[in-house]
């Protein structure tokens, strides 16, 4: 995608994190901003601080685990500037510290509604408009180092993660079988600075976590801290991996990296797989085995 200015884009989970990046990175391009996120109080101030800015942008609440709520998403920016060219389907939860067997149906219900229905419908809603305004345009789908490799205690967000990677391989071949001119990118981002460990902040009652008995609980407590520490230490900020998104907007790039130190876990899983090897618990949990044993 080469034009910018004036342009519509969308982003999901808009209001804080990665995606408050890119809709600032974007907005800068001289791009119409529309701003999705379901805590009202972090969207209202996003969409103040960029209007401040000097940006045109429009704040919608919306639940992207909901379908309904996602069309009205694409309504509402249709309405406000008459197209869109990207849309950025980043909202993304986590849930970590225990084996897959303890994580309750709503805690997999929860992940599997945000991190997977809310790309579903952000495609299935805004692939076909784009498509109709026959020109130039791009996906991004957030997924997550996550996505390309596995560790322990994770099983709900690993299972999202590899399926948008997945899902954004697929839409990519889609997009190209159908000769459009909408690109596709699938961001894996490692530790960045974002609030995602807090997610449980708009965890829906219906949803709501249950009481962790004391062994769970310490582990829990035990991933929490070492994920902590890893943000802390090694964490870059939202505003890097808004660039590398830009860039693979602007390039047409399938896959974004934000840690290229990284890639030699992805190697290795790759390795283990063609050679029918174990993997082993160190290195998947490299350094962080000493934080949680």
């Amino acid at each position: 995608m080469k034009n910018f200015a004036g342009g519509g884009a969308v982003v999901t989970g808009g209001a804080s994190g990665i995606g408050r990046a890119m809709a600032d990175r974007f907005a800068r391009e001289g791009m119409r901003i529309v701003l999705a996120d379901i805590e009202q109080s972090a969207l209202d101030q996003a969409q103040s601080e960029m209007r401040a800015a000097g940006a045109e942008v429009v704040g919608v609440r919306t639940d992207v685990s909901d379908g309904a709520q996602v069309k009205a998403l694409a309504d509402r920016a249709l309405e406000a500037f008459g197209a869109v060219h990207i849309i950025c389907n980043n909202a993304g939860v986590a849930s970590l510290g225990a084996p897959a067997w303890e994580q309750t149906e709503a805690d997999w219900r929860w992940v599997i509604d945000v991190n997977l229905w809310g790309v579903i419908h952000g495609i299935r809603t805004f692939v076909p408009i784009m498509l109709s305004q026959g020109e130039e345009g791009h996906v991004v789908n957030t997924a997550s180092l996550a996505g390309l490799f596995a560790m322990p205690n994770a099983g709900p967000y690993h299972a999202t993660k590899f399926a948008v990677v997945a899902m954004t391989e697929s839409l990519y071949f889609d997009l190209a079988l159908a000769k459009s001119q909408i690109g596709a990118s699938v961001l894996c981002p490692a530790w960045v600075r974002t609030r995602i460990l807090d997610a449980d902040r708009n965890r829906p009652a219906h949803l709501s976590a249950e009481p962790h008995g004391p062994i769970r609980a310490a582990l829990v407590e035990k991933f929490d801290a070492a994920f902590r520490k890893r943000i802390a230490d090694e964490g870059l900020e939202p505003a890097f991996v808004a660039d590398k998104v830009f860039e693979a907007v602007r390039d047409n790039k399938l896959y974004i990296w934000t840690h290229p130190n990284l890639k030699r876990v992805v190697s290795w899983r790759s390795d283990n797989i063609v050679n029918e090897r174990n993997p082993d618990l160190t290195s998947a949990l490299g350094g962080m085995m000493k934080d949680i044993e």
